[in-house]
């Protein structure tokens, strides 16, 4: 036994033994940082304790003799601090905070107690952190303890209380106070109060807790049987010295409704984790509610339908009555597990128009009084019970209960979700209705960001869409095939392009470019290209003209360099390139009349050609560089294609991938154009299924043409002499060949307007004036003559006896212009083939003539 001990079980003057004896461990002190010196006449230290050192940090030797407050206190207290000492050495006690460093020379604030003793003074240092984390602790303590929902006990070493808590107390019927020093067969049977002592004891002895013991027994004034389960784990002091057995105890008689409710949440719980998994993993709003009611249904209920806004499904942005439940909504699903046939809902016989059962995809209303109609008017469940709705007829299975939950996200009403089960299942509590709206609200956030996602990307690929023509365009002369496959399934356009652009005289310009880069940036580029190449090819430039024009333009869209001029991609270093755009491009000019073909390139992959008959080869064409690259001249060459020749136009994406080379993706697309004649639209499918385009790597457009070129039959062609006499010439031949074409409505206008254009090929030209018909699915008219200046449409003032020839061209045919030829100019009209209707269609000839 230690010295100066108190044997156990001596009762022997106990508490004045303890006064002398040394503290033991787990005392007060293992727990606050206090330390004791004394002060001799002088104010100067003359005892120091060990505690004092381990707070201060400075042993006794160097403590001693030292002035306290010039040694410990902070510079800016130690004036206040030694008039305060002044008086302690005159005999006054005094107790307050004073400012220290600590043994680590961190700040730190300890409770001084200083009482004056002969020749001196005795003073008691505390830390006051560590005393505000006991009392912090002990605070923590007394509020877990004392708030406990189940019984909290404390046994000492003895096995006797020496503490319990209210709910203890209340269930034994006594204070909390008079349990002190009770043992367990003071409230339990002497068989159950063995079997808690033998338990306490070895918890005691081996430390090991004992969990969920059982006992039974009784409490005052209720003669019925309890089972408890406690648990039961040893405490111990700082030190680590056992100090006593802490019980729980938890009043299990009621275990099975316990367990009914504990595996209702988990099932609960694991409905919510599968509902965070499976619903929402698409932007699709019909099969998010799809996914919400494959988590319900069985799991949930019998039986859930999903009913969403038609405006909503429209994609519009404003939805009319949403905000009083009147909007129309469409059934977008239904699952079931009573039936495989179509079931009536609950509540489906308070819809209009009525007739039985909704089906997936039936548009409907809900009456004003409904069920239904109050959810979505004021967001709020609605309930239906078979007890007060008499039950709702299911194909001969008669309805429990019924949950309407509205479906809101973001403070929006989308529509909601009907949760109905079938007699024989539970009804469905508030638990079941909070859980319904969980679920249902997850889903709504997923349907509306897919609705959201809906509006946008359709609002993207209607913009989109309009950058590429149309999937059949028609050109003069022409079969056409196209093919365009984004790199990015998320969008329908990217840098690729391609586009068939009628020009006059029969006319086309076909386009293939490749913006270099990918995404909304290349996509943007792409479109404005686009656009200027329409605009180039009306002003009917040459090839080579387009493309340096283009060049042009492609420069303008980078970043501009100071002062405003437009920086050259060959004068820009690595750093400045990502602010430029550059692009290649291949234009080509194909005449329906003669089958020639002018072709400029600006960087681009060579056209593949295909004759009749022969292997297919790439054109030799010189290869330019890309657009907005700038400073290098672009070249043309002419090529005659014969009939039935097939001419490829296409991107990198199509024959480059990191799986070969390009060589390699060449050689294989010019194999399969390769082989007997097929029709365009089979070529272009077969193209893409033979190669290995690697898709998603790169955009792919790929543009087929296959000629037809004007039968020489579908020509009329006449060279007029300067004279007069021509224009008489001119109606003549025109009205010979347009009855052999068996177009007797169009000889009337087609005679004026050959009049008026020959007329002023005669009075401001010069030289031979030739005049061209071409057939094909207009009727085109030119004439041609050596003057330079286009002509210019003017409104002729009453008193003016010309300048009104060119608003009848206008008015008459269904469109006019006038293009550059090698040696002057071409006027020419067009004129639909449908029983001489012209883009006026208003009134006739003699009517026109009549208002001039």
């Amino acid at each position: 036994m230690p010295a100066g001990a108190v044997p156990p079980g001596d009762e022997t003057d106990t508490a004045h033994a303890a006064v002398w004896q040394s503290s033991p461990p787990g005392s007060l002190y293992d727990y606050i940082r206090v330390a004791s010196f004394s002060l001799d006449r002088d104010g100067r230290i003359e005892q120091w304790s060990r505690r004092a050192e381990e707070l201060f940090g400075v042993p006794a030797e160097e403590a001693i003799g030292q002035d306290p407050v010039a040694a410990f206190a902070p510079p800016e207290v130690q004036d206040r601090a030694h008039e305060r000492l002044s008086e302690i050495l005159d005999g006054r006690e005094w107790t307050g905070l004073v400012p220290y460093r600590d043994a680590a020379g961190a700040s730190a604030l300890a409770e001084v107690y200083v009482m004056p003793a002969e020749g001196g003074a005795l003073c008691i240092a505390l830390d006051v952190a560590t005393l505000r984390q006991i009392e912090t602790d002990l605070a923590a303590s007394q509020a877990v303890f004392g708030q406990s929902p189940m019984g909290f006990v404390l046994f000492d070493t003895k096995l006797r209380l020496i503490r319990v808590n209210d709910r203890f107390a209340n269930v034994f019927g006594r204070p909390a106070e008079e349990h002190r020093g009770r043992g367990p067969q003071d409230f339990l049977s002497r068989v159950e109060a063995d079997r808690l002592s033998a338990a306490l004891r070895q918890v005691l002895e081996s430390g090991e807790a004992v969990l969920d013991m059982p006992l039974v027994g009784t409490v005052p004034g209720d003669p019925a049987r309890r089972r408890w389960a406690m648990s039961l784990y040893r405490l111990h002091s700082a030190t680590g010295r056992p100090i006593g057995v802490a019980g729980l105890a938890m009043d299990v008689t009621g275990r099975q409704r316990a367990e009914r409710e504990a595996a209702h949440a988990r099932r609960n719980l694991a409905l919510l984790n599968e509902a965070g998994s499976r619903i929402g993993t698409s932007l699709d709003l019909e099969t998010t509610a799809r996914e919400l009611l494959d988590v319900a249904v069985p799991s949930f209920c019998d039986l859930a339908s999903v009913d969403l806004y038609q405006v909503l499904l429209s994609g519009e942005e404003h939805l009319p009555g949403t905000t009083d439940g009147s909007g129309e909504v469409r059934r977008v699903a239904i699952a079931s597990a009573v039936s495989d046939a179509p079931v009536a809902m609950a509540g489906d016989d308070e819809v209009t128009p009525a007739g039985g059962p909704v089906s997936v995809g039936a548009v409907h209303r809900y009456r004003f009084n409904s069920a239904g109609a109050r959810a979505l008017r004021t967001a709020q469940p609605q309930v239906l019970d078979a007890d007060a709705d008499a039950g709702h007829d299911l194909g001969g299975t008669l309805v429990q209960s019924t949950l309407v939950v509205p479906m809101v996200a973001r403070d929006t009403v989308l529509g909601l979700v009907k949760f109905s089960r079938a007699k024989g299942s539970e009804p469905f509590t508030e638990r079941d209705r909070m859980l319904g709206e969980e679920l249902a609200a997850r889903a709504a956030i997923f349907i509306d960001n897919a609705r959201l996602y809906r509006r946008e990307h359709e609002r993207a690929l209607i913009l989109q869409r309009s950058l590429l023509p149309p999937d059949d365009p028609e050109a003069a002369g022409l079969d056409i095939a196209c093919r365009y496959l984004p790199g990015s399934m998320e969008t329908e356009v990217g840098g690729d392009w391609f586009d068939v652009i009628d020009l006059p005289g029969h006319r086309t310009a076909l386009v293939v470019g490749d913006v270099m880069g990918r995404g909304l940036r290349a996509a943007v580029a792409m479109g404005e290209l686009r656009t200027a190449v329409r605009t180039l090819a009306m002003l009917d430039l040459e090839p080579a003209e387009v493309l340096g024009a283009l060049d042009e333009v492609v420069q303008g869209l980078g970043a501009p360099a100071r002062g405003g001029r437009t920086r050259r991609a060959k004068d820009l270093g690595d750093a400045d390139l990502a602010e430029v755009y550059l692009a290649t491009c291949v234009y080509v000019v194909y005449d329906a009349v003669t089958r020639r073909c002018t072709i400029a390139n600006a960087g681009h992959l060579p056209p593949v050609v295909v004759e009749p008959g022969e292997t297919p080869r790439l054109l030799e064409l010189p290869r330019g560089v890309p657009l907005g690259v700038g400073g290098e001249p672009f070249e043309e060459i002419e090529v005659e294609l014969t009939d039935g020749a097939l001419l490829a136009l296409y991107t990198d994406g199509l024959v480059e991938s990191r799986n070969h080379p390009l060589d390699e993706g060449l050689d294989a697309f010019r194999l399969s154009l390769a082989g007997p004649a097929r029709p365009l639209e089979d070529i272009c499918d077969h193209v893409l299924a033979t190669l290995d385009t690697a898709h998603g790597e790169d955009d792919i457009a790929l543009l087929m043409a296959r000629i037809r070129g004007l039968p020489a039959s579908s020509v009329g062609d006449r060279t007029l002499e300067p004279q007069p006499t021509s224009v008489a010439r001119a109606r003549e031949f025109a009205r010979d060949r347009l009855l052999h074409w068996g177009l007797d409505g169009l000889v009337d206008t087609t005679e004026l307007l050959v009049s008026e254009l020959v007329t002023n090929a005669l009075r401001h030209g010069y030289g031979d004036i030739r005049l061209r018909l071409l057939l094909d699915r207009t009727l085109v008219c030119e004439v041609w003559d050596n003057a330079l200046m286009p002509p210019r449409r003017r409104r002729a003032r009453d008193t003016d006896e010309g300048g009104r020839g060119l608003q009848l061209v206008a008015m008459l045919s269904q469109s006019w212009g006038s293009r550059r030829t090698h040696r002057g100019k071409a006027v020419w009209f067009e004129l639909a083939l449908r029983g001489g209707e012209s883009r006026s269609a208003g009134p006739s000839v003699d009517d026109l003539l009549s208002m001039f």
